[in-house]
């Protein structure tokens, strides 16, 4: 029932989910490494 469209736009999601997901990674991995360079 699902047709290419459907399919194609979750692809997109899921590619934007991940993009989301490793800047947010980024940020917190810069912020703890910041407090632990700072609390030193």
């Amino acid at each position: 029932m699902s047709n290419p469209d459907d399919h194609r736009r979750k692809k997109g999601n899921l590619r934007l989910a991940l993009i989301l997901v490793s800047i947010a990674a980024v940020f917190f991995i810069g912020f703890v490494a910041k407090m632990v360079l700072l609390g030193k």
